[in-house]
C-alpha cells in the first residue's frame, strides 16, 4: 500500500460517495460527518474534493488546528489546491501589529476566490471575524498587466501609489516596489515572490517573478495581477464577510459550528472594547460593525448555505448524518513490545497496517528496533506527513504516525516567504544597513556605508553603494559587485579602524593574515596527521538502545542536526583520535548532539567527561542529561563547589569504580583527584 492507494480508500468508501450524492442534488444540504478521528476527516475532504468540481471553507476551532488540518491537506491534496485564510491583525485597531504574511495569504484567497477556481480554503474563528474590502473596491484597486501591452512606467508608478505602495531601492516584502531604468520590481500582495517588468518605450518587454535575495528569475508571465494590501486604512469602502467572496459552488465545513459562532462574537466584543480606548489608530473611524463580524449574525447568514460539520456536536438540522467508526492512533510511550503486539493484532483481524513518516529513516529506525528486541514484522511504509494517526473500522486501515510512535512534538508550517535566507550581504541585507555601518571590501578594506546614490557610467545610470573612507574619500560600488562586500564583524563594542584608500595598509593587513593562517594551517595540518597516524578507541556501530535514544527526541531533526549527529559517529567509529566542533546558535540542538554522543560512548562501556564554564551551566546540564537519559541505563552525576565536601568525595568515589557514566563539572573535573576508570569521550 502506497499513498495513492491509501488516498484511493477514501475516494471509494462508502461515506465519501453518499455525502457527494447529496452534495449533487443541489438542494439546501446540512450533513453531520460523525465519528472522524484525528487526520481522517483531510482523507474524507481529499475524497470529496477529487469527485467534485466544488470550493470548500473549512473553519477550525482554532488557529493551531487549523495550521494543522491546512498542513494535512497540502500533503494529501496538493499545495496548490489549499489555502490558508489567517488574521491579519494580533489586536483590534492595532494596525503596526499587522502581519504581512498574513496580508499576503488573505490577499491570496481574495484573489483565488475572484476567478471562481476550485480551492479548498482553511481558516479559524479570529480570521473570518475580520471583514475584508467589498468585491467592487477589490476590482477597482486590482492591476492586471499583459506582456507587449502599452503601458506607461508613469502610470503604473502612479497607479503604485495610489494602492499605497512605498517606493524603495529594493523590494523585499509586499507592498514595495522600485525603478531602476526601463525595470520596475513590484511586490503584490497576492504572489510568493516579486514580479520584474522591463519596459521598451510604453511597451512590457518582459515579465518574470524572481528571488528577493538572490535576485535570480523564478518564472516567466504573459500576465500578472498586482492586489493591493487588503487592510489598508485607505481603502475606505463597505466591509464584508469573507463568506460573500464564496462562489455559488461552495461547500461550508465546521468542525463545531456553535463553538466557531460563540468566538466570533467573543472577537467582536473584544473589537468594540479595544475601539473605546482607540483614538491614533488609522482605523479608527471605523466602527466595530464596520470591521468585524456582529454577534449574532454568524449562524443566521450560514443558515442558507450548503454545510458540513465533522464535530461531535452540531447545530444545523442535518439531512444526512454520516457516520463512521474509528478511533484514536494507540499511545505506546515508546513501549515496542506493547507497538509489536497492536500490529500482530491489526494484522490478524485483516486491517492494512501503515506507518507514516517524512522520511524513510524513520520507518528503517523502527524496523532496526524491532530486530534488536527480536520481534521483526512487515509492515507498510509510506512517505506522507499527517498530524495524527488513526484507526479505521470501517475501512479496516491503520495509520501510525513515527512522530506519535516516538512522542515527537511536530510543528506545523505556515507560509513566510520574505525571510532572511542567507548570511551572506545580499540586497536585503543591504536594505537594512544604515549610514555609519561599517562595511568591508576585499580590495580596500574597512569603511562606512554612506548609503546608495545613482551614478553615470557611460552614459547610463547606475545603482551603487557608496562607502567612505579615510580622509572622506569615496568609493562606489556596483550593486553588481555585492559580493566584494561583506558588513564588518569584529569585537563587539569596538570600533575598527578605517582604511586609507590607495595607501598599502590593508594590503600589508591581508598580507600578515595569510601569512598567519598559513603558521595556523601548517600547524594544524601537522597536529591532524599527528592524530591519524595514532590508534584511538573504535567505538561500535549504533545499538538498538542508540536509535531508541534518537527516536525519543521530541524534536524534528533540523537537516544540519542530522548530518553533525552523523559526522560525530562516523567520528567516533573510525580508529584514530577524534576532535569535532560543534558550532551553532543558543536554541539550535547542540546539547542533543553532545547527549547522543555521550550516550554512544556510555553504550561501549565507556565514561564520559562534560567540561563546563560555570557552575550553573553544570547543574543546568547535569538536569538536561538526567532528564533526557532517565529512561536508559546510564549513571549521570555532576560536581562543582555547590556539593558538600562529602558529596564531592562519594561522586569521585563512584566515578573511579566506575559507577558513574557521565560527570558533568567545571574546571574541577581536570583536578588531580578525579580519577576516571575509563573515560572515553571529552565534551
Amino acid at each position: 500500500m502506497n499513498s495513492l492507494d491509501l488516498k484511493s480508500f477514501y475516494t471509494q468508501a462508502e461515506q465519501t460517495k453518499n455525502i457527494v450524492k447529496q452534495l449533487q442534488n443541489n438542494e439546501l444540504s446540512h450533513i453531520h460527518f460523525k465519528g472522524l478521528i484525528g487526520s481522517a476527516a483531510a482523507f474524507y475532504f481529499n475524497g470529496i474534493f477529487q469527485k467534485l468540481p466544488l470550493n470548500f471553507f473549512i473553519v477550525m476551532n482554532d488557529k493551531e488546528e487549523a495550521a494543522y488540518f491546512f498542513n494535512d491537506l497540502e500533503r494529501i491534496v496538493g499545495d496548490d489546491k489549499v489555502l490558508f485564510f489567517p488574521n491579519s491583525y494580533r489586536n483590534p485597531y492595532q494596525v503596526e501589529q499587522t502581519d504581512n504574511s498574513n496580508v499576503l495569504m488573505r490577499a491570496e484567497v481574495i484573489g483565488a476566490l475572484s476567478k471562481s477556481s476550485n480551492k479548498i480554503i482553511v481558516t479559524y474563528p479570529a480570521a473570518l471575524s475580520e471583514k475584508v474590502i467589498t468585491k467592487k473596491i477589490l476590482k477597482k484597486n486590482t492591476l492586471k498587466l499583459k506582456l507587449d501591452e502599452e503601458f506607461s512606467m508613469q502610470s503604473l508608478t502612479e497607479k503604485l501609489h495610489q494602492f499605497d505602495f512605498e517606493r524603495v531601492d529594493f523590494v523585499v516584502e509586499p507592498g514595495q516596489f522600485s525603478i531602476r531604468g526601463g525595470i520596475v520590481d513590484v511586490f503584490s500582495f497576492s504572489n510568493e515572490n516579486p514580479y520584474r517588468l522591463e519596459f521598451f518605450g510604453d511597451e512590457i518587454a518582459s515579465i518574470r517573478s524572481f528571488d528577493p535575495v538572490s535576485q535570480l528569475s523564478i518564472k516567466n508571465y504573459t500576465k500578472v495581477t498586482i492586489l493591493p494590501n487588503i487592510q489598508n486604512s485607505m481603502l475606505e469602502e463597505q466591509r464584508i464577510s469573507i463568506l460573500a467572496y464564496l462562489p455559488k459552488n461552495t461547500v461550508l465545513a465546521f468542525k463545531e459550528i456553535e463553538l466557531v459562532a460563540e468566538k466570533l462574537d467573543k472577537d467582536f466584543d473584544k473589537a468594540t472594547e479595544a475601539y473605546q480606548k482607540v483614538k491614533t489608530s488609522p482605523l479608527a473611524h471605523f466602527s466595530p460593525e464596520e470591521l468585524f463580524y456582529e454577534k449574532n449574525q454568524f449562524l443566521n447568514e450560514i443558515e442558507t448555505k450548503n454545510t458540513i460539520e465533522f464535530g461531535t456536536q452540531f447545530y444545523l438540522s442535518p439531512q444526512l448524518v454520516a457516520n463512521v467508526k474509528q478511533q484514536v492512533q494507540p499511545i505506546f510511550n515508546k513501549n515496542f513490545d506493547l507497538l509489536h503486539q497492536d500490529l500482530v493484532n491489526k494484522k490478524e483481524q485483516g486491517y492494512k497496517v501503515a506507518v507514516l513518516a517524512d522520511s524513510s529513516k524513520q520507518t528503517e529506525r523502527l524496523t532496526a528496533i524491532f530486530d534488536d528486541i527480536g520481534k521483526s514484522i512487515e509492515f507498510n511504509s509510506i512517505l506522507l506527513t499527517i498530524h495524527e494517526g488513526f484507526v479505521d473500522d470501517d475501512l479496516k486501515i491503520a495509520l501510525y504516525t513515527d512522530h506519535q510512535i516516538f512522542n515527537r512534538y511536530q510543528r506545523f508550517q505556515l507560509k513566510d516567504s520574505y525571510k532572511k535566507k542567507s548570511e551572506s550581504l545580499t540586497l536585503k541585507e543591504l536594505h537594512n544597513l544604515t549610514p555609519g555601518d561599517f562595511i568591508t571590501h576585499i580590495d580596500h578594506g574597512v569603511g562606512r556605508f554612506s548609503g546608495l546614490e545613482k551614478i553615470d557610467v557611460n552614459g547610463k545610470q547606475q545603482e551603487a553603494i557608496r562607502i567612505v573612507y579615510a580622509n572622506n574619500d569615496l568609493l562606489y560600488v556596483s550593486i553588481h559587485s555585492l559580493h566584494k562586500i561583506t558588513k564588518y564583524v569584529g569585537k563587539d563594542g569596538t570600533p575598527p579602524s578605517i582604511n586609507k584608500l590607495g595607501s598599502a595598509q590593508w594590503q600589508t593587513a591581508k598580507q600578515k593574515t595569510k601569512a598567519k593562517i598559513k603558521e595556523v594551517a601548517f600547524d594544524l595540518i601537522k597536529l591532524y596527521a599527528e592524530r591519524k597516524s595514532k590508534k584511538g578507541y573504535q567505538f561500535m556501530p549504533d545499538t538498538y538502545l542508540q536509535n531508541e535514544l534518537e527516536a525519543s527526541f521530541i524534536y524534528e531533526d533540523t537537516p544540519d542536526q542530522l548530518k553533525a549527529t552523523q559526522d560525530l559517529k562516523k567520528d567516533m567509529e573510525a580508529d584514530y583520535p577524534m576532535d569535532r566542533l560543534i558550532c551553532g546558535d543558543v536554541g539550535f540542538g547542540k546539547t542533543e548532539v553532545a547527549i547522543r554522543a555521550a550516550f554512544k560512548a556510555v553504550a561501549d562501556s565507556k565514561q564520559v567527561a562534560v567540561l563546563v564554564p560555570t557552575t550553573i551551566l553544570a547543574l543546568q546540564h547535569y538536569k538536561t542529561f538526567k532528564e533526557r537519559l532517565k529512561d536508559f541505563p546510564c549513571k549521570v552525576d555532576y560536581i562543582n563547589r555547590f556539593k558538600t565536601k562529602k558529596q564531592q568525595t562519594e561522586t569521585l568515589k563512584n566515578l573511579a569504580e566506575g559507577k558513574v557514566d557521565i560527570l558533568i563539572g567545571t574546571h574541577r573535573i581536570v583536578g588531580n583527584d578525579v580519577k576516571f576508570k575509563d573515560l572515553g569521550l571529552l565534551i
